[in-house]
């Protein structure tokens, strides 16, 4: 697939302003993530005055200046993360000289197969993520590619590493470079962010009463004495599994309609069962439990094998006190749910019984989530071989479609890392009226089965 990407220029894009240092300690937040793969996303927007002349003297120029201006509210993004050997933790350090990197391309692929709703091989999206540069003694934060199809559009990639920040932060990032892009186009002068995208650094309002830090970072000590050269304060990224070539990509759409008509027969299959209880059928509660349902059965196989699923809970409204929302950094809890049977799921009551375990997950969160991490990092690091393990990356609630860089919003958001494990990726509707989408990553053979499983349940 790269033989289709002409990779013109990369550069390094410092911070309007970068005249101060910053050095921010990680929290145990953080360090359950540090070592893991990136977190990849490539956002397309359509746009058939994508010539290259245009692309080189305005969209490349312009997304450009103002994430160098964006940069200046987000420091440590331009930084690196370090680990001074007589450090127990890594630290993510800015200094005025620092710079991300900014890859510009050209492609050839079919921009309308890569943001379609057809199923396509997940190895022509890896062209458009720029890779994060991590060795042994560093690792950068972030980096950007921005690539041209020529008459079609162009797609902005984004590689971000796990231990520095979340969805939410990396969300609220993007939001701030596209508003700062597109007030540039309408020549604002001087407008300031919007309170909501200024980040707040401050680490003491994250409390660790329980030394979580140590205890996570002992597991991971443990963990990489099995897998690693023995230099324990290497910051590369794990190595992850390659993925084999007959992987493919597939979306669903679900409207607001189809939500219901999913939410509505929750409700008529749990009010004529046994075990009667309401259950709390948000948005992420129906369509995550309806995936899980449809990767389980589309599997098929030992009805006896293990299953489980795992999500991730933002925990700053949830702490006591809470969190400021636009608090930087990581602020989520992985919460797992295992020791589970495929049979569970595929019965008739399956797509039932998952959203009971789902609603009752959610219905348990409280301030002590954060207070579990370790025990759940446990959990996960002792799985038995063969088991399904569920994940999902993104919410509907970061308003990805509302990235407008003056172009208009994005045609699609992909989340390309779900690829490395059973991850499903999840974003709004790009209507904006209470839809959703949910992206799947699976061997051919899967995918077929799966896509012909989804609409069985969207039938009133």
């Amino acid at each position: 697939m790269d033989s289709l990407l002409n990779v013109m220029d990369v550069s390094q894009v410092t911070a309007s302003d970068s005249s101060k240092s910053l050095t921010l300690p990680l929290t145990f937040f953080d360090l359950i993530w540090y070592k893991l793969h990136p977190v990849e996303r490539v956002i397309f927007y359509r746009l058939t005055d994508a010539t290259r002349p245009f692309f080189d003297s305005v969209i490349v120029p312009n997304l450009k200046s103002s994430l160098s201006s964006s940069l200046s509210h987000y420091l440590p993004l331009a930084g690196k993360l370090i680990w001074d050997s007589i450090d127990k933790k890594p630290t993510l350090v800015y200094s005025p000289s620092d710079a991300v990197s900014f890859t510009i391309a050209e492609s050839k692929a079919d921009f309308s197969l890569l943001t379609g709703i057809k199923p396509f091989s997940t190895t022509e999206l890896y062209p458009l993520v720029p890779e994060l540069r991590t060795s042994d003694e560093s690792a950068s934060a972030v980096s950007f590619q921005v690539t041209l199809f020529p008459n079609q559009g162009f797609c902005v990639g984004v590689a971000a590493h796990h231990g520095v920040l979340d969805g939410k932060t990396a969300t609220m990032f993007l939001k701030s470079w596209a508003y700062t892009c597109k007030l540039q186009q309408d020549q604002t002068v001087n407008a300031s962010l919007p309170q909501d995208l200024i980040p707040i650094y401050d680490r003491t309002v994250i409390k660790d009463p329980n030394d979580i830090e140590t205890e996570v970072m002992n597991q991971w000590k443990s963990k990489l004495k099995t897998i690693s050269d023995g230099n324990g304060k290497s910051l590369k990224i794990l190595p992850t599994p390659e993925i084999s070539p007959d992987v493919v990509r597939f979306t669903l759409e679900l409207t607001r309609e189809d939500i219901q008509t999913l939410r509505e027969k929750l409700k008529r299959e749990s009010s004529a069962s046994s075990s009667p209880k309401e259950l709390r059928l948000t948005t992420f509660v129906v369509t995550f439990s309806y995936a899980l349902t449809c990767l389980i059965r589309a599997r098929g196989g030992d009805p006896k094998r293990p299953v489980g699923y795992v999500f991730s809970v933002d925990c700053r409204s949830l702490l006591d006190p809470p969190i400021p929302s636009n608090y930087f950094g990581n602020c989520l809890s992985p919460l797992f749910n295992m020791k589970l049977r495929a049979e569970t799921f595929m019965g008739e009551e399956g797509f039932l019984s998952a959203a009971r375990m789902v609603s009752d997950s959610v219905e348990e969160l409280d301030e002590t989530v954060a207070f579990k991490i370790p025990e759940m990092y446990a959990a996960y690091l002792s799985l038995p071989p063969g088991a399904q393990l569920i994940s999902c990356s993104g919410s509907t609630r970061f308003g990805v479609y509302g990235l407008d860089f003056g172009w208009g919003k994005p045609e699609r958001v992909a989340i390309v890392s779900i690829d490395q494990g059973e991850v499903i990726s999840m974003a709004e509707g790009r209507d904006g009226i209470g839809g959703a989408e949910i992206g799947f990553s699976l061997k051919k053979h899967e995918m077929e089965n799966l896509i012909d499983l989804l609409p069985e349940g969207l039938k009133s």
